[in-house]
């Protein structure tokens, strides 16, 4: 209330505010992640997380080597479950991958597809780590042509016919499907374990991050 002219006047005002942008979660995220894991869990997972949270700003690294997300700068870190250092907080964020060996029909007819790991020291390949069944494992090293750091490249070479390719099923599913790779050792091929977010321990973790881990967590 005011006074004019003898007179109390009601002064309307916007009260409570329709916001208070002190309360929305803000701030920048860095995170070190794996080329796999960046296209089939974060990016989807951010086209959720973002349009809701205009305030939260996330940078993203790729890298293939297990970061120290402290020494580096990082606020978190994803990579597979059994990498992880045991002082980090490690949050499980996606399932188990299938992984798959695959080679071009045309690499085929040239060199018929191993039928046991030993078989794989006469191909041309990246090279594998393949656990055998009953908990013995075999560590083949295998002579290759070509050695890259991404997927998409590693399936390119695969399909030209360099070569045998070890990758997660999901990015070869497709050319498995159209016939132009095609599939070996099923049986010996493991599933790798999950991805994790890792972090370290925080006493006050600010909200922004707090609601990015619980947006990632797996709920399967």
């Amino acid at each position: 209330m005011t006074r004019q002219g003898g007179h109390w006047r009601r002064t309307l005002r916007s009260w409570p505010p329709p916001f208070c942008l002190r309360d929305r979660p803000s701030g920048t995220i860095r995170i070190t992640t794996v080329e796999h894991a960046a296209k089939t869990i974060l990016v989807p997972t951010l086209k959720r997380l973002l349009p809701d949270n205009p305030d939260i700003n996330i940078e993203v690294t790729v890298d293939y080597g297990l970061v120290d997300v402290v020494a580096d700068r990082f606020d978190a870190g994803i990579r597979l479950g059994g990498e992880i250092a045991k002082d980090m907080i490690a949050v499980r964020i996606g399932p188990d991958i299938p992984m798959a060996i695959v080679g071009s029909p045309d690499y085929s007819r040239r060199h018929a597809m191993p039928t046991s790991p030993a078989r794989l020291i006469d191909h041309r390949a990246i090279n594998l780590r393949l656990p055998m069944r009953g908990g013995r494992e075999t560590r083949v090293s295998v002579d290759g042509p070509l050695a890259f750091n991404n997927i998409d490249l590693i399936r390119e070479a695969a399909l030209d016919g360099h070569g045998l390719a070890y990758l997660p099923l999901d990015q070869v599913q497709h050319h498995l499907d159209e016939g132009q790779l095609l599939r070996a050792l099923n049986r010996f091929t493991p599933d790798l374990p999950g991805y994790h977010l890792y972090y370290p321990h925080r006493r006050h973790a600010s909200t922004a991050f707090t609601l990015f881990v619980d947006a990632f967590r797996f709920r399967g």
